[in-house]
């Protein structure tokens, strides 16, 4: 099988198949919030273009403020873009725009290129959630592992290849590629059918309740929910874990 194939988790291990973890082949992953630490590099990029685009004089004494009401803008337009409520363009049209109307600033006295100059920026950054490389590299040992993202081509290509995780992946597979958003059945099933397995054999873990768990698990694929800042499980996510490490401990 090609590697880095950009085309475009852990199971529900409940108690009764604990034990039998291993009989899993492919473990997918979800990249932004999973892996690449999405909130994390968006802030350092939002501090950076605070003070290039100079927003304090336009009426924003302090970045915090700003970074806060966009990291809540862009959650739901995200969401709302998984369910497909919304298309990437207005997405990316949208999520500054209503930042800087939330905060009282006229949008049209911002500057244009805030947007581009985000976009170019934020996924050149390179922090990854705790233990990312040591344990893809233990289930590397062990499995094959492939990515799928409703991220955008250009961004996962500059995530995956600038923080070298790109690597351990047979399969990177891109919603915007593929033309269908998680947690779309056909997604996986594409996925499945380019790995050459059953869905019986993979594993998914992911961040998003809705996109990654409940699509995975609607599809007929394990799924676990990637829950590092402990929010409440919902009953119907048969697994959970907060920290990657915890992958490594399971399988």
């Amino acid at each position: 099988m090609q590697r880095n194939t950009y085309i475009c988790g852990m199971t529900s291990i409940s108690p009764e198949n604990k034990g039998n973890a291993k009989t899993y082949q492919h473990i997918f992953f979800d990249l932004d919030h999973t892996i690449w630490d999405f909130d994390r590099n968006a802030e350092e990029t939002l501090q950076e273009l605070y003070v290039i685009h100079k927003l304090k004089d336009l009426g924003l004494p302090v970045a915090d403020l700003f970074i806060e009401t966009y990291t809540r803008n862009n959650h739901q337009l995200w969401a709302d873009y998984h369910l497909g409520k919304i298309n990437k363009q207005q997405l990316r049209e949208t999520r500054f725009k209503k930042t800087f109307q939330d905060l009282g600033i006229d949008p049209d006295v911002v500057p244009q290129s805030f947007e581009d100059d985000y976009v170019q920026l934020c996924p050149t950054k390179t922090n990854l959630f705790p233990h990312a490389h040591e344990t893809l590299q233990y289930l590397q040992s062990k499995y094959s592992l492939h990515l799928i993202t409703n991220g955008f081509k250009e961004a996962t290509e500059l995530k995956t290849t600038g923080t070298n995780i790109a690597g351990y992946f047979n399969n990177i597979i891109i919603s915007e590629i593929v033309g269908v958003n998680k947690p779309d059945k056909a997604i996986f099933e594409h996925a499945v059918t380019l790995a050459g397995c059953t869905k019986h054999s993979c594993l998914m873990v992911g961040d998003s309740i809705e996109a990654d768990v409940r699509g995975a698990l609607a599809y007929g694929m394990d799924a676990i929910y990637f829950n590092p800042h402990n929010a409440q499980k919902p009953a119907d996510v048969p697994q959970q874990i907060s920290s990657l490490k915890e992958l490594v401990e399971l399988l």
